[in-house]
Protein backbone atom coordinates (compact mmCIF):
# COMPACT_ATOMS: atom_id res chain seq x y z
CA UNK A 1 0.00 0.00 0.00
CA UNK A 2 1.22 3.92 -0.48
CA UNK A 3 3.71 2.50 -3.61
CA UNK A 4 1.05 2.42 -6.11
CA UNK A 5 2.47 3.00 -9.57
CA UNK A 6 1.67 6.21 -11.77
CA UNK A 7 2.19 5.48 -14.99
CA UNK A 8 1.44 9.17 -16.16
CA UNK A 9 0.03 12.58 -14.67
CA UNK A 10 -2.13 14.57 -16.83
CA UNK A 11 -1.98 18.18 -16.95
CA UNK A 12 -3.89 19.83 -13.80
CA UNK A 13 -7.86 20.44 -14.39
CA UNK A 14 -6.82 24.29 -14.41
CA UNK A 15 -4.67 24.01 -17.14
CA UNK A 16 -7.34 21.24 -19.51
CA UNK A 17 -9.19 24.51 -20.77
CA UNK A 18 -6.17 26.28 -22.45
CA UNK A 19 -4.82 22.97 -23.13
CA UNK A 20 -7.43 22.14 -25.36
CA UNK A 21 -8.08 25.14 -26.93
CA UNK A 22 -4.03 25.23 -28.29
CA UNK A 23 -4.87 21.52 -29.06
CA UNK A 24 -7.87 22.37 -31.27
CA UNK A 25 -6.28 25.34 -32.71
CA UNK A 26 -3.73 23.32 -33.89
CA UNK A 27 -5.77 20.06 -35.10
CA UNK A 28 -8.57 22.51 -36.96
CA UNK A 29 -5.68 24.95 -38.93
CA UNK A 30 -2.14 23.09 -39.07
CA UNK A 31 -1.36 22.70 -42.91
CA UNK A 32 2.21 22.17 -43.00
CA UNK A 33 2.40 19.20 -41.07
CA UNK A 34 2.62 15.99 -43.80
CA UNK A 35 -1.21 14.61 -42.82
CA UNK A 36 -0.20 10.87 -41.75
CA UNK A 37 2.17 12.26 -39.05
CA UNK A 38 -0.18 14.69 -37.48
CA UNK A 39 -2.89 12.10 -37.31
CA UNK A 40 -0.14 10.33 -34.81
CA UNK A 41 0.66 13.91 -33.54
CA UNK A 42 -3.15 14.66 -33.03
CA UNK A 43 -3.31 11.08 -31.27
CA UNK A 44 -0.80 11.40 -28.46
CA UNK A 45 -1.44 15.06 -28.01
CA UNK A 46 -5.15 14.43 -27.32
CA UNK A 47 -4.37 11.49 -25.20
CA UNK A 48 -1.51 13.27 -23.32
CA UNK A 49 -3.46 16.02 -22.42
CA UNK A 50 -6.35 13.36 -20.83
CA UNK A 51 -9.32 16.14 -20.50
CA UNK A 52 -12.26 13.57 -19.51
CA UNK A 53 -12.76 10.83 -17.09
CA UNK A 54 -13.00 7.98 -18.95
CA UNK A 55 -13.05 7.52 -22.98
CA UNK A 56 -9.92 9.26 -23.45
CA UNK A 57 -8.40 6.67 -25.68
CA UNK A 58 -11.66 6.18 -27.77
CA UNK A 59 -11.69 9.73 -28.65
CA UNK A 60 -8.15 10.13 -29.62
CA UNK A 61 -8.75 7.14 -31.67
CA UNK A 62 -11.25 8.65 -33.56
CA UNK A 63 -9.70 11.69 -33.84
CA UNK A 64 -6.85 10.06 -35.32
CA UNK A 65 -9.11 8.62 -38.03
CA UNK A 66 -10.39 12.06 -38.43
CA UNK A 67 -7.00 13.02 -39.35
CA UNK A 68 -6.13 10.03 -41.72
CA UNK A 69 -10.01 10.62 -43.22
CA UNK A 70 -8.92 14.03 -44.00
CA UNK A 71 -5.50 13.53 -45.67
CA UNK A 72 -7.48 10.84 -48.13
CA UNK A 73 -9.88 13.78 -48.71
CA UNK A 74 -12.60 10.97 -48.20
CA UNK A 75 -14.89 10.04 -45.25
CA UNK A 76 -14.57 6.28 -47.12
CA UNK A 77 -11.93 4.46 -45.89
CA UNK A 78 -11.45 0.03 -45.88
CA UNK A 79 -9.23 0.40 -43.28
CA UNK A 80 -9.75 1.47 -39.51
CA UNK A 81 -6.41 2.41 -37.21
CA UNK A 82 -9.25 2.53 -34.53
CA UNK A 83 -9.60 -0.87 -34.20
CA UNK A 84 -5.90 -1.90 -35.18
CA UNK A 85 -4.70 0.24 -32.23
CA UNK A 86 -7.29 -1.85 -30.23
CA UNK A 87 -5.73 -5.01 -31.63
CA UNK A 88 -2.66 -4.70 -30.48
CA UNK A 89 -3.50 -2.76 -27.32
CA UNK A 90 -0.44 -4.27 -25.32
CA UNK A 91 2.34 -2.39 -27.45
CA UNK A 92 -0.03 0.86 -27.78
CA UNK A 93 -0.09 1.07 -23.95
CA UNK A 94 3.72 0.27 -23.58
CA UNK A 95 4.96 2.78 -26.07
CA UNK A 96 2.32 5.47 -24.80
CA UNK A 97 3.75 5.19 -21.56
CA UNK A 98 7.36 5.09 -22.83
CA UNK A 99 6.27 8.12 -24.23
CA UNK A 100 4.93 9.92 -21.69
CA UNK A 101 7.14 9.36 -18.76
CA UNK A 102 10.33 10.43 -21.15
CA UNK A 103 11.03 13.52 -22.45
CA UNK A 104 7.90 13.49 -24.95
CA UNK A 105 10.48 12.97 -28.31
CA UNK A 106 7.79 11.21 -29.87
CA UNK A 107 9.69 9.80 -32.66
CA UNK A 108 9.70 6.55 -31.56
CA UNK A 109 5.99 7.16 -31.01
CA UNK A 110 5.73 8.60 -34.65
CA UNK A 111 7.43 5.50 -36.39
CA UNK A 112 5.08 3.03 -34.41
CA UNK A 113 2.26 4.90 -35.18
CA UNK A 114 3.47 4.38 -38.96
CA UNK A 115 4.30 0.85 -38.61
CA UNK A 116 0.39 0.19 -36.98
CA UNK A 117 -1.07 1.91 -39.61
CA UNK A 118 0.78 -0.25 -42.51
CA UNK A 119 -0.15 -3.50 -40.95
CA UNK A 120 -3.93 -1.71 -40.83
CA UNK A 121 -3.71 -1.07 -44.47
CA UNK A 122 -2.29 -4.34 -45.37
CA UNK A 123 -5.13 -6.41 -43.01
CA UNK A 124 -7.69 -4.27 -45.02
CA UNK A 125 -6.04 -5.37 -48.59
CA UNK A 126 -6.12 -8.75 -47.47
CA UNK A 127 -9.56 -8.77 -46.44
CA UNK A 128 -10.87 -6.70 -49.03
CA UNK A 129 -9.22 -9.51 -51.26
CA UNK A 130 -11.24 -12.53 -49.47
CA UNK A 131 -14.03 -10.96 -50.23
CA UNK A 132 -13.68 -9.72 -54.21
CA UNK A 133 -12.39 -13.50 -54.39
CA UNK A 134 -15.05 -15.03 -52.91
CA UNK A 135 -17.87 -12.66 -55.01
CA UNK A 136 -16.30 -13.91 -58.12
CA UNK A 137 -16.59 -18.01 -56.87
CA UNK A 138 -20.13 -17.04 -56.23
CA UNK A 139 -20.33 -15.80 -59.66
CA UNK A 140 -19.18 -18.98 -61.27
CA UNK A 141 -21.80 -20.84 -59.91
CA UNK A 142 -24.71 -18.51 -60.88
CA UNK A 143 -26.64 -21.26 -63.05
CA UNK A 144 -25.21 -23.91 -60.63
CA UNK A 145 -28.88 -25.01 -58.70
CA UNK A 146 -27.62 -24.78 -54.92
CA UNK A 147 -29.84 -25.59 -52.28
CA UNK A 148 -29.82 -23.70 -48.57
CA UNK A 149 -27.24 -26.62 -47.22
CA UNK A 150 -25.22 -26.54 -49.92
CA UNK A 151 -24.77 -22.38 -49.93
CA UNK A 152 -24.58 -22.51 -46.32
CA UNK A 153 -21.34 -25.25 -46.88
CA UNK A 154 -19.82 -23.45 -49.41
CA UNK A 155 -19.87 -19.72 -47.85
CA UNK A 156 -18.03 -21.80 -44.68
CA UNK A 157 -15.26 -23.24 -47.36
CA UNK A 158 -14.94 -19.62 -48.76
CA UNK A 159 -14.37 -18.50 -45.25
CA UNK A 160 -11.56 -20.53 -44.36
CA UNK A 161 -13.23 -23.31 -43.13
CA UNK A 162 -10.42 -25.51 -41.10
CA UNK A 163 -10.84 -29.55 -40.66
CA UNK A 164 -12.10 -32.39 -43.23
CA UNK A 165 -15.03 -31.75 -45.35
CA UNK A 166 -16.85 -35.45 -44.82
CA UNK A 167 -20.36 -36.38 -44.93
CA UNK A 168 -20.25 -36.30 -40.89
CA UNK A 169 -19.45 -32.83 -40.91
CA UNK A 170 -21.46 -31.40 -43.65
CA UNK A 171 -24.28 -33.57 -41.09
CA UNK A 172 -23.14 -31.53 -38.30
CA UNK A 173 -22.72 -28.23 -39.96
CA UNK A 174 -25.97 -28.33 -41.81
CA UNK A 175 -28.42 -30.52 -39.18
CA UNK A 176 -29.60 -32.50 -41.34
CA UNK A 177 -29.35 -36.21 -41.74
CA UNK A 178 -26.19 -38.74 -43.02
CA UNK A 179 -28.12 -39.45 -46.25
CA UNK A 180 -28.97 -35.57 -47.20
CA UNK A 181 -25.51 -34.78 -46.79
CA UNK A 182 -24.48 -37.20 -49.36
CA UNK A 183 -27.00 -36.20 -51.32
CA UNK A 184 -26.15 -32.88 -51.23
CA UNK A 185 -21.98 -33.56 -51.71
CA UNK A 186 -22.52 -35.90 -54.78
CA UNK A 187 -24.53 -33.16 -56.41
CA UNK A 188 -21.81 -31.15 -56.15
CA UNK A 189 -19.44 -33.38 -57.20
CA UNK A 190 -21.36 -33.63 -60.15
CA UNK A 191 -21.70 -30.09 -61.03
CA UNK A 192 -17.83 -29.60 -60.65
CA UNK A 193 -18.25 -27.54 -57.61
CA UNK A 194 -16.87 -30.19 -54.99
CA UNK A 195 -14.18 -32.81 -55.71
CA UNK A 196 -13.05 -35.95 -53.73
CA UNK A 197 -10.11 -36.18 -52.05
CA UNK A 198 -7.86 -38.81 -52.93
CA UNK A 199 -8.31 -40.95 -49.53
CA UNK A 200 -11.40 -43.17 -49.57
CA UNK A 201 -13.30 -45.43 -47.75
CA UNK A 202 -14.08 -43.76 -44.47
CA UNK A 203 -12.03 -40.90 -44.44
CA UNK A 204 -13.64 -39.92 -47.80
CA UNK A 205 -13.60 -36.00 -48.01
CA UNK A 206 -14.29 -33.23 -50.37
CA UNK A 207 -12.87 -29.80 -51.10
CA UNK A 208 -13.76 -27.20 -53.08
CA UNK A 209 -12.63 -27.04 -56.91
CA UNK A 210 -10.59 -23.96 -58.37
CA UNK A 211 -12.99 -22.64 -60.76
Amino acid sequence: MGRERVHFAAPAATRLGEEMRRFLEWFNGDVTTEPVLRAAQAHLWFVTIHPFGDGNGRIARAIADKALARSEGSSQRFYSMSAQIRQERADYYRMLEQTQQGTMEITSWMEWFLRCLTRAIEGAQTALSGVIAKARYWEKLRDVPLNERQRLVINRLLDGFEGKLTTSTWAALTKSSQDTALRDIQQLVEHGVLVRNPAGGRSTSYSLAVL
